[in-house]
């Protein structure tokens, strides 16, 4: 083998290890993409479930689509752990339910009875599937429904505890305040938890005859407990 030759079988050999470094680093990087993806489905999966209660541990969907804001496990936990006295036997409203996570969790820990009110049907669909999953269906009832007409006509029962989360900065929470300071369902010690935007103004709802009994402030939003005045 003469040197031009041996020259161009080494060329050779080297080209060929490069390729196959090139595929490894292609692969690698291919790996790492999937990893940070399957961490980021974990984390989004760990972040809708249970927490306590009958159903506690058990994953939950969520709608697809950006329609509905679920509330996180963490800030769900510290909700819940204020809520605690107020659930055994209870009747519980969840308005604008999204996914159902807060009714279900209110159910899980002993509430007797929860409404889940919702317009979305994708949302509805992923409530039902969360009740039969948790093996709370008995204890629900599920109203497809714009949230203020249910508040006039649907919900049965009175009221421990009504927790709503409506889409932010669209004032949907007082609207559903000034209809109900006269609902029929909706005692004196009913407690009603609102989730807002830290910057929301509840200033109003001493004109509505509500007091604000206190706020729960968090990085991005806030857990407002309203009663009657």
């Amino acid at each position: 083998m003469n040197a031009r030759t041996a020259f161009i079988s080494k060329f050779l050999r080297n080209l060929r290890y490069a390729e196959v470094l090139f595929m490894l680093c292609r692969a690698t990087a291919f790996i790492s993409k999937f990893l940070r993806s399957l961490r980021y489905l974990v984390r989004n999966e760990i972040d809708m479930r249970v927490i306590a209660g009958s159903a506690k541990r058990l994953l939950l969907k969520t709608p697809e689509g950006a329609d509905t804001r679920p509330t996180t496990d963490r800030y769900k936990e510290t909700l819940f752990n204020m809520l605690m006295p107020y659930l055994p036997g209870a009747v519980f409203v969840d308005l604008f339910s999204g996914s159902g996570g807060v009714g279900i969790e209110a159910l899980s820990r002993g509430a007797a009875k929860a409404y889940f009110v919702e317009n979305s049907p994708k949302a509805i669909a992923c409530i039902k599937d969360n009740l039969e999953h948790t093996h709370l269906a008995d204890k629900a009832v599920v109203l497809r429904q714009d949230v203020f007409a249910a508040i006039r006509g649907s919900i049965r029962d009175e009221a421990d505890v009504i927790f709503l989360d409506p889409p932010y900065r669209h004032e949907y929470e007082k609207q559903a305040l000034e209809l109900l300071r006269t609902a029929p369902f909706v005692r004196r010690d009913t407690l009603i938890v609102v989730e807002a935007s830290l910057e929301t103004d509840f200033a109003y709802a001493v004109e509505l005859g509500f007091t604000v009994e206190k706020e729960k402030r968090y990085k991005t939003n806030k857990h407002v407990f309203i009663k009657k005045g």
